[in-house]
């Protein structure tokens, strides 16, 4: 397999996903605006959403893939089927209890993670209602998340990849045209995440029956992998997911924070995982499989050949998107979501976020390439003794950023925590000898900071001053942006072209 051809192919349709994304995003801040219903929205959506990236991508997936990996590699087609069977049963049981659990105590648990909102009854009893028709999406999410699994362990990485287009799809048909006939309107973007969640999980069926993988309900208590993958949940929760954690304190920081916070923090946060989802994501969803089979199969060195393309491609991407989005901030808001209700002030206000956001870039897509190095390995403990120093760390720089800083603050403090604990991840795998970087990182370090200084200059260049893209109208901003980005990319590629840098140097197969 044709590892940088995977990367693209499940980058693209990322894209394609991240799109749909941004165009639900512009929608909702048209229609919608940054107020008291959105920001009641965005909290009821968060939670289920975080429980979604902390159990069914996060902690649920690192432990589930490996552990098929080995079955699929070692132990032949029925005893791999058997164990999804069981891994099926046992997960929707649970998760059809924590759904009910959900919806009776939304009230708590909007009171535990948006303490600020009980100042506000009509915004705290708004919130309540809307989170009891979004929960039931982390059942949907979850067995929908297993099913991606068991497809990118399949190597079938494009069909998970395109699944959230239909969630985007749902919030865009659901905002334009639903709207209108629920009062108060904003309950119909809660009844498109309930939507989106039945269509993903759906999308997903006829591709397990292609493979003869469809799980059938066989509950087995007694399966020894099922419960192996039960022992490595509880940790991972802690070692894969710590940037959504970080992101569950900050809403409770944001809660008593001016009307808007949350909301300015959503969005900032959309454009942040863009370059994430495009990059992070992919590499995660290719390396964690391809990992496992190395290390089911004691390749070491294979392991950290690996390793080393991985950390390599990120660099070389993500270092360009963390300048460019700080540096295009207000073009990138402006261009996205100011329409309708979303003023300048909420543009400025986002654009604060999203610099801060851009400071953690990099290290929020390198733990997403790291963190695989030790869970294809069924190593939980290590990277959960660093996100429990990441998440005290982050915790810390809440309290020390909020103040000056106010929303902006808190978007720092979980990308200064992303690259703490990108770091000690990377010197993990050093001391254990797991990762040995291959020869030529100086000059390959130097050649991309050279480009990203040529892409820097350019952009700076060509984006003109802030206030332009505010009194601009629409098609004027569309345009322009897309100009400054393209001449902006094709100045960082053509550096790296001049200074000997091939697309087939990244070329590699696993």
């Amino acid at each position: 397999m044709n590892l940088l051809r995977a990367v693209a192919a499940v980058s693209s349709m990322t894209l394609i996903s991240r799109i749909f994304g941004f165009i639900r995003d512009v929608v909702i801040a048209r229609v919608f605006g940054a107020g008291l219903a959105t920001d009641a929205f965005f909290v009821a959506f968060k939670i289920p959403n975080l429980l979604r990236r902390l159990f069914a991508e996060g902690a649920f997936s690192q432990a589930f893939v490996p552990i098929l990996a080995e079955y699929k590699n070692r132990r032949g087609g029925e005893d791999t089927r058997l164990l999804v069977d069981h891994v099926a049963a046992l997960l929707g049981l649970a998760l059809f209890a924590v759904t009910l659990i959900g919806v009776v105590a939304a009230p708590l648990i909007i009171y535990v993670t948006a303490p600020g909102f009980t100042a506000t009854p009509e915004k705290f009893d708004l919130t309540v209602s809307l989170l009891r028709v979004t929960f039931p999406y982390i059942l949907f999410i979850s067995l929908t998340a297993l099913a991606g699994g068991i497809l990118n362990t399949y190597s079938r990485f494009s069909v998970p990849a395109f699944t959230p287009v239909l969630l985007n799809l749902s919030f865009i048909v659901f905002a334009l045209w639903v709207a209108p006939y629920f009062d108060p309107p904003v309950l119909a973007l809660a009844w498109a995440v309930f939507t989106g969640g039945v269509l993903q999980l759906a999308f997903q069926v006829p591709f397990l029956l292609r493979l003869k993988l469809l799980p059938r309900f066989k509950l087995d208590l007694r399966d020894a992998g099922v419960w192996r993958i039960v022992r490595q949940m509880g940790p991972a929760v802690f070692g894969v997911s710590i940037a959504q954690v970080s992101l569950l304190i900050n809403m409770i920081f944001a809660s008593f924070l001016v009307t808007g916070s949350v909301s300015w923090l959503y969005y900032a946060d959309r454009l942040m995982e863009f370059p994430t989802g495009l990059l992070g994501v992919a590499l995660g969803t290719i390396l964690l499989p391809s990992l496992s089979r190395h290390h089911a199969n004691r390749s070491a060195e294979e392991y950290s050949q690996l390793l080393d393309w991985g950390l390599r491609l990120t660099l070389l991407l993500a270092l360009p998107a963390a300048v460019a989005l700080a540096l295009l901030a207000v073009p990138l808001t402006a261009t996205l979501f100011h329409y309708g209700a979303f003023s300048a002030g909420d543009v400025l206000a986002t654009r604060r976020a999203v610099i801060a956001y851009s400071v953690g870039l990099t290290g929020l897509i390198l733990v997403k390439v790291l963190a695989p190095g030790f869970y294809a390995r069924q190593d939980i403990k290590t990277p959960v003794k660093i996100a429990i120093i990441t998440l005290g760390a982050t915790m810390v720089m809440n309290f020390i950023f909020i103040w000056p800083l106010k929303h902006a603050g808190l978007a720092l403090a979980i990308g200064l925590g992303a690259c703490l604990n990108s770091a000690l991840l990377y010197r993990a795998l050093r001391r254990r000898g797991i990762y040995t970087p291959q020869a030529g990182w100086p000059t390959f370090l130097l050649k991309v900071a050279v480009a990203v200084y040529a892409m820097g200059s350019v952009l700076w260049l060509t984006m003109g001053a802030s206030g332009e893209w505010l009194t601009a109208g629409a098609a004027q901003r569309a345009a322009r942006l897309a100009w400054v980005v393209i001449t902006g990319a094709a100045s960082y590629f053509a550096a790296l072209w001049l200074l000997g840098l091939r697309v087939r140097d990244f070329a590699r197969h696993g």
